[in-house]
């Protein structure tokens, strides 16, 4: 089974440029663990500051989640906002997978959270899908970490979201693939807290020192991680080098 996990970037580094991603790994890409995706523009929005800059319909994949479903029509699409109802996580998954089960939790703020300020500073949730693999449950979860203008630090929020996290995968009967744009430098407590809980960091095992592309000039070039419980058999993992996002593609292969 093969896992790319992508932050679009909401199709800022071009729209055909991110179709066309998809277009070419579609053959070879079981699940999509997609995050910034929009469905519709939020017009009172525009010009608001998001995540530290101000936004921009004009350069923003409004209709994402249908255009990227379009592209990947032998796929099933699950879209998870948590930004009100146009905004936020989406999976696509290969139409001959056994789905069980599917759905979401919020892990910071409560669903329908508007923030004072800075947008960005939002409710996150957690996007699931249970398959059933080999007669066996195998849950995939995606994430797209809180952002809070503070840097990619500790902070008492994020360590509580990462407890939240934690909680809901304890209650799982199954092996286990997190992944996403957690918005955390490696050495937090917040990412250590996942290991501690007996999940393979994938990013440190592999020794990689940057998830970032050109188009992200700031110096912390991590954000974007793919987490496995420890029954998982990793085949293959790596950061792909498509420019496609100011994030780089997570590609995993689990035997």
């Amino acid at each position: 089974m093969k896992i790319t996990s992508l932050n679009t970037w909401g199709g800022r580094a071009g729209k055909e440029n991110l179709l066309s991603f998809f277009k070419e790994q579609k053959d070879s890409t079981d699940i999509f663990c997609l995050q910034e995706i929009w469905s519709a523009p939020y017009r009172d929005f525009d010009g608001h500051s998001a995540g530290g800059a101000a936004i921009n319909h004009d350069q923003i994949m409004t209709k994402g989640m249908q255009e990227i479903s379009a592209t990947l029509s032998e796929y099933r699409s699950y879209f998870r906002p948590h930004f009100m109802d146009n905004y936020g996580l989406m999976m696509l998954i290969k139409n001959n997978l056994d789905v069980l089960a599917e759905g979401d939790i919020f892990v910071y703020k409560e669903k329908g959270h508007v923030p004072e300020g800075d947008i960005g500073n939002h409710a996150r949730n957690i996007q699931y899908v249970t398959l059933i693999r080999d007669g066996k449950p195998l849950t995939i979860i995606n994430f797209h970490g809180l952002w809070n203008g503070q840097g990619k630090t500790d902070t008492e929020d994020r360590l509580n979201q990462s407890k939240n996290i934690i909680n809901f995968i304890d209650s799982l009967n199954s092996e286990v693939v997190f992944c996403g744009d957690f918005n955390l430098l490696p050495d937090t407590e917040s990412i250590n807290l996942f290991e501690k809980a007996g999940l393979i960091n994938l990013v440190k095992k592999y020794g990689v020192t940057s998830t970032r592309s050109s188009f992200y000039t700031k110096s912390e070039k991590y954000a974007d991680y793919i987490f496995v419980s420890k029954g998982i058999g990793v085949k293959n993992f790596k950061v792909m080098s498509d420019e496609v996002s100011d994030h780089l593609p997570l590609y995993l292969e689990i035997s």
